[in-house]
């Protein structure tokens, strides 16, 4: 597929690779993914409760239904990236997002509400998360963990400020403000430079991953799995089990994080405080991991990662001051952050470049799935007990049960390929 003019014409006058230009764009995109996320809509969850009278568990619904949505359309999509690359995928989502969160503001019912927060939640959890980890592995293999941290740091720093910029809008406006700015951002900050600048793969522009030079030997061959191999290995299935188990914890204690510290006796601007410091050290494990050894296993870090997840969580039961809940809000980053990072990694280093799409489809069913688990499961928990001890407890235990699950993922065994095909773990 010939790449845009501007790459063609700029990659071959750039001192550096040009896998960094694509990194930059990656990272705007990932901030520009953050509107529908959880932590956001987290800080209109009590104003839009009282402006209607919905429950908790109606809200958490959307984000339910639009990562079922989600679920289903994510393999189908795989391929296509494989096939396209992520730049039509990514500007699609950017144009998405940023038009159906502006609408929220016309939210009159919770048809309306559940239409546009379902379409925008499904293009966050399919497309953007395809497009933005499928450029990001087809461009580096050996600085594959640093790129995909600075990308994930981006994507935190989203999550850092939008909540703060949607509290500042309703302060001045009320909360049909608050998605105006969440929207009107996403398109300024995403859009452009997708379009203008992102290209494919490497190999478009005539340059390997990571500038490797033509005929240089690699460290060590790369995995080329396809679908149907991948999914004959025990790695993928307990990576898809550390999935199922995490992400239930991170979309279902996110979402409703204001809303429990509300409870627990913060003030609203308390609580967006605490969430941007969540989001803060989500964006330091984020960048910290990317920082290891690549001879390190995954597994164990991973495995560390949901230690802090467990703890983070449980912490958050008994918070009853700001700096309690900073830390546990912090704890919880920490574990969030590493994760988010170090699992695309763990499936582009174990399963290779070739089918990462078709691979991560299928895989991102189960994660939207998870995550789709999450706020409902927290929802009505709280609604039937009254409070968010319960649903914190569960995921605590949820998060701990990940812990063996990681140490026991190793990866599975390549074969190079003049030697055969991909060895089953």
């Amino acid at each position: 597929m010939r790449p845009p003019l501007l790459p063609r014409l700029l990659a071959p006058r750039l001192p550096f690779y040009y896998g960094w230009v694509v990194l930059g764009c990656l990272c705007l995109a990932g901030f520009a993914r953050q509107g529908p996320a959880v932590a956001v809509l987290s800080v209109f969850v009590v104003p839009m409760t009282e402006a209607f009278g919905w429950s908790r568990m109606q809200i958490a619904g959307a984000v339910s239904l639009g990562g079922l949505i989600a679920a289903f359309v994510s393999p189908m999509l795989g391929p296509m990236l494989d096939r396209r690359g992520a730049r039509l995928m990514l500007c699609l989502a950017v144009l998405a997002t940023g038009l159906s969160t502006m609408a929220l503001s016309f939210t009159q019912s919770l048809v309306v509400f559940y239409l546009l927060f379902c379409f925008a939640r499904m293009v966050w959890a399919g497309p953007f998360d395809l497009g933005l980890y499928g450029a990001l592995n087809s461009w580096f293999v050996a600085r594959r963990t640093i790129a995909t941290s600075i990308a994930t740091v981006a994507q935190m720093s989203g999550l850092v400020a939008l909540p703060m910029i949607a509290q500042l809008a309703m302060h001045d406006g009320g909360w049909r403000s608050g998605w105006i700015a969440v929207g009107a951002t996403v398109l300024v900050v995403g859009f452009l430079p997708v379009w203008l600048l992102l290209v494919r793969r490497p190999e478009d522009l005539g340059l390997l991953p990571d500038q490797a030079k033509p005929g240089a030997k690699a460290a060590a061959p790369e995995p080329r799995f396809s679908r149907a191999e991948a999914m004959r290995t025990r790695a993928f299935w307990l990576l898809s089990l550390y999935t199922v188990l995490v992400f239930p914890v991170q979309a279902g204690v996110s979402l409703h994080q204001a809303a429990h510290l509300i409870e627990r006796g913060l003030t609203p601007i308390a609580a967006a405080t605490v969430i941007s410091v969540f989001s803060t050290m989500t964006a330091v494990a984020s960048f910290g991991v990317g920082l290891l050894p690549r001879r390190w296993p995954l597994r164990f870090t991973m495995s560390a990662l949901a230690v802090l997840l467990t703890v983070g969580t449980i912490a958050l039961i008994g918070v009853t001051t700001v700096h309690g809940a900073y830390l546990a809000a912090g704890l919880f980053g920490l574990g969030i952050g590493g994760i988010m990072t170090l699992l695309p990694v763990s499936w582009a280093d174990y399963f290779g470049r070739e089918s990462f799409g078709a691979i991560r489809g299928v895989v991102l069913s189960v994660q939207t799935l998870a995550q789709a688990a999450g706020p409902l499961l927290s929802g009505v928990l709280r609604d039937w007990s009254g409070d968010y001890t319960l649903s914190l407890t569960v995921f605590g235990t949820l998060a701990a049960l990940a812990v063996p699950v990681a140490l026991l993922a190793t990866p599975p065994v390549v074969v190079l390929p003049d030697r055969g095909r991909p060895a089953r773990s």
